[in-house]
């Protein structure tokens, strides 16, 4: 028996609008004049407020990104949580994605390595 992966228990309900969300993608649509084919739904938790984003499929993550800093950032302010049914990997493409979008760039260290980010290890005790 295998158990179903993901939240097991109910999350908490939200306090303020736009906190907590949840995004998913309508897949696989007749394609529109513009190459459309994909539909991008962002949801507030609390308010049921949703943007429905229009994207192609195989856009890149870079323009998820501007996106989401364009429909969600900039209106609502950054969310405490996401609820996403995607894989790890979308994850992870997102976010370095977003942090280039704002212009953080991201310097991965080598794992053991305190020469290269000893100053965070001498901050934890």
């Amino acid at each position: 028996h295998q158990r179903p992966s993901g939240l097991f228990v109910q999350p908490k309900i939200p306090e303020w609008k736009w906190d907590n969300i949840t995004m998913d993608f309508i897949t696989k649509l007749p394609k529109m004049s513009q190459g459309y084919d994909t539909i991008w739904v962002i949801v507030d938790r609390l308010t049921k407020s949703a943007i429905f984003t229009p994207i192609r499929e195989t856009g890149s993550m870079d323009k998820l990104a501007k996106i989401y800093l364009k429909e969600v950032v900039t209106r609502h302010g950054i969310p405490v949580s996401i609820i996403s049914d995607r894989d790890p990997r979308f994850a992870s493409n997102f976010w370095r994605s977003l942090q280039n979008a704002l212009g953080t760039r991201l310097d991965m260290s080598t794992a053991y390595h305190p020469e290269t980010d000893g100053q965070s290890e001498r901050t934890i005790p």
